[in-house]
């Protein structure tokens, strides 16, 4: 355990990942300053037991930067900003979470990042060390600050990380590493695909092993492993023994590690070639964390995904439903539509519509041409409606729900993916996804 008692500590960004750096930094000795840009952040409102520390609210003050011996800064916050720049230009260590986390953790590290799917790979895989009887604490992006995680009986951390998260990490050793994909996102923040593409490939400075995706050379990173293996995943089948994809076996679809069959494709209960490629990805990374097969299998078999984004919420006389409610717009339904069409034998009905927050669904008109049945339902529903002939237009989900039931045969797949916000009838998407699962589970026809 570090003692930071006696440095000069200033903490940036009171949000989640802030309020843990500051418990963590007090319970080892130090007494952190607390800035940040907003007058009162409400996480710190809600934090009594940090209210006794010094602060400086309103704005970054570039004078106390730069009399920091160490700084911690929210992964939301851009190292750009004059003041940290300034700070860094300094010499000043300018780090993040993580950075702390990596600088304190002694179990073995798997880290996964990516622009889609990281959350997918990350709950998999942390299932599939539970079923292995691991202790196991998954933390990271996906809600749950690594920093709270930290405990002596823990044997493996699955962390998701973020590009912003992985800026500000220059010593995480994991025994295993991936990239899952890369397409351009938060160009706000970067200058182009490949400084994001860059920021991604950071996790892998000190990986024992990477595990990369065949179908994006985005992914591949040969300079930064000068040992270990570089294990890889795909939809294409496996290369050799360090790499897991899907070939035909016994006459039926498998997913493979060399020739070696590991699980039938047809056991997933995750719908759709993306989650395959995310099973496959968790596959590989659980090899290298020394999972057994049996622990992977158990685990996949019972997946249903994450709850809301593609979620398989059961099947009825023969006929599949899906909950993406946390489709909450045009590019979120079209890869959905575009990860499911190709895995499914009969039809796939779309349930879309909501609140459009005056979006231009134009661009969903080519991933609609792959769609057999469309329904639309709320406020926006009928400029959805539009893009498809032969469409269904109702008033709400309830109706939506009661048409594709009376619609769908065995075999066909019925998605509610909306395209659009929940607030014209809904609390929220979760709500909206709620509803959908309990109007399936009720439906009679």
């Amino acid at each position: 355990m570090i003692d930071y008692g006696g440095q000069q500590i200033v903490i940036v960004g009171l949000g989640q990942s802030g309020v843990s750096c500051a418990r963590f930094l007090r319970a080892r000795g130090a007494c952190p300053l607390l800035m940040d840009t907003r007058e009162m952040p409400a996480a710190y409102v809600n934090a009594p037991d940090l209210q006794g520390l010094p602060t400086c609210f309103g704005g970054l003050n570039e004078d106390m930067l730069l009399s920091a011996e160490l700084i911690v800064v929210s992964p939301g916050l851009s190292l750009k900003l004059p003041a940290l720049s300034k700070a860094m230009s300094a010499g000043i260590d300018v780090v993040g979470d993580i950075e702390l986390f990596a600088r304190e953790v002694t179990a073995p590290v798997v880290a996964i990042t990516g622009s889609n799917g990281k959350s997918t790979v990350t709950t998999l895989l942390g299932e599939m060390a539970h079923a292995a009887r691991l202790k196991v604490a998954i933390a990271g992006n996906i809600g749950i600050p690594a920093l709270d995680q930290i405990s002596p009986e823990i044997e493996l951390y699955v962390l998701e990380l973020s590009s912003f998260q992985l800026e500000t990490t220059s010593s995480l050793n994991c025994i295993a590493a991936t990239v899952l994909n890369v397409s351009e996102d938060h160009m706000d923040r970067y200058d182009d695909l490949a400084s994001y593409s860059l920021a991604k490939q950071r996790v892998y400075a000190h990986a024992e092993n990477i595990v990369f995706n065949r179908a994006d050379s985005q992914t591949w990173c040969s300079r930064f492993l000068t040992h270990g293996c570089r294990f890889s995943y795909g939809l294409d089948a496996p290369r050799d023994s360090e790499s897991i994809g899907i070939a035909e076996h016994q006459g039926a679809r498998w997913l493979m590690r060399g020739d070696k069959p590991l699980i039938a494709v047809s056991e997933l209960k995750l719908l759709g070639a993306h989650n395959l490629a995310n099973v496959a990805a968790a596959m590989a990374l659980a090899t290298l964390a020394g999972i057994p097969l049996s622990a992977m299998k158990e685990a996949v078999r019972s997946f249903k995904g994450l709850a809301h984004r593609c979620e398989f919420v059961c099947e009825r006389n023969g006929v599949i439903y899906v909950n993406d409610s946390k489709a909450t717009n045009v590019g979120a339904t079209e890869a959905a539509i575009s990860g499911l069409v190709d895995s499914i034998d009969g039809q796939l009905i779309l349930l879309a519509g909501g609140d459009g927050k005056g979006a231009d669904f134009a661009p969903l008109q080519a991933a609609l041409a792959q769609v057999d049945c469309l329904i639309t339902f709320g406020r926006d529903g009928e400029k959805i409606a539009a893009l498809k002939p032969d469409s269904h237009e109702v008033a709400v989900l309830e109706q939506a729900v009661a048409k594709a039931c009376h619609i769908a045969q065995p075999g066909d797949v019925v998605l509610l993916s909306p395209a659009c916000a929940s607030f014209d009838q809904f609390q929220s998407f979760e709500h909206r996804g709620q509803r959908f699962a309990q109007l399936v589970q009720e439906a009679t026809v």
